[in-house]
């Protein structure tokens, strides 16, 4: 096999309560990845769609990981790189995530799959600092592994994969603005109150065992932020309109998705969810920003060939 196309997924990090740990993958939308295996060495990106983003491979985030990876494993062949990206970065939905794990899953993939998912974790960290200025694995992880993922660790790399419940499923907004990263996380305070961190504590483990018991009303009460998004939603216009619309659609929570702009809301039951992104529509309509919305299922098997 010298050539192959794959689906990155975008991914919700944080969940409310896990910053920097938390995350879950998104079934319904992603970016698409052609890898061909050439005959001359190194990495070159060859072809780039949907956004103006860098060919240079150095400043190129899917291209910084593909580097990583190949120097590590110094194969006898080059990697030749195109981009069809659908994920709009700065959205919130692991867009840079999405190109840092799609190229060296496949080029994991034409070299035989030597590397597994801790190892290709590993690489795609180098990818994403290019974008967010620190290594973390909170969009990575789930896009590699899929469905709900903790990253205990990142140095030494150590995900730990959590169970989704069947009838969980996401409704995301995007107000078409853009937040960088790096901004957001900018704003965060270095040294957060002990009585704010006792509780984000307790919702972590609280949100952690509601996934492994199927427990819809533990989770709902989880999914509480008491340190990130009290700073971060002053850089989203009508969170606080969006969240409430959300909650009394029947969301079991709502909160930030990653570093925003988008708003994600979890739910039990498609037609929950549906209802949710009607509420959404009906909200934001009457502001004069633009926005898309959609409805995903948690998906369980991350990165995929197509």
């Amino acid at each position: 096999m010298n050539s192959i196309k794959i689906f990155s997924p975008a991914t919700v990090a944080n969940v409310s309560c896990g910053f920097d740990v938390l995350g879950f993958c998104l079934d319904s939308i992603g970016d698409e990845m052609i890898i061909h295996k050439t005959s001359e060495k190194g990495i070159t990106i060859t072809k780039i769609e949907g956004y103006d983003l860098p060919y240079e491979a150095t400043k190129n985030v899917a291209g910084v990981s593909a580097l990583a990876m190949y120097e590590a494993l110094q194969p006898d062949c080059g990697f030749a790189i195109e981009i069809y990206k659908k994920i709009k970065p700065g959205s919130g939905i692991g867009s840079s995530s999405a190109s840092a794990v799609g190229s060296i899953f496949g080029m994991n993939e034409l070299l035989g799959k030597p590397l597994d998912k801790t190892a290709l974790t590993k690489y795609a960290l180098k990818g994403e600092a290019i974008a967010s200025q620190s290594e973390h694995a909170d969009n990575l992880a789930p896009a590699i592994f899929g469905g709900f993922t903790l990253v205990r660790s990142v140095n030494p790399v150590d995900v730990l994969q959590l169970p989704t419940p069947n009838d969980l499923f996401a409704t995301l907004i995007h107000p078409q603005i853009e937040i960088k990263t790096s901004v957001s996380r900018a704003i965060l305070p270095e040294t957060v109150n002990l009585k704010s961190a006792i509780t984000q504590w307790s919702n972590v483990g609280s949100l952690v065992h509601a996934l492994h018991t199927n427990d819809y009303e533990v989770l709902s009460k989880s999914l509480n932020d008491v340190i990130i998004e009290p700073y971060r939603k002053q850089m989203i216009p009508h969170f606080a309109t969006i969240k409430k619309a959300a909650l009394e659609s029947g969301a079991l929570g709502c909160g930030i998705s990653g570093s925003g702009p988008s708003i994600f809301a979890l739910s039990k039951g498609k037609d929950t969810a549906l209802g949710i992104e009607k509420a959404f529509q009906n909200m934001y309509s009457k502001t004069d920003i633009e926005f898309n919305t959609f409805v995903s299922k948690i998906n369980t098997e991350g990165i995929k060939i197509l």
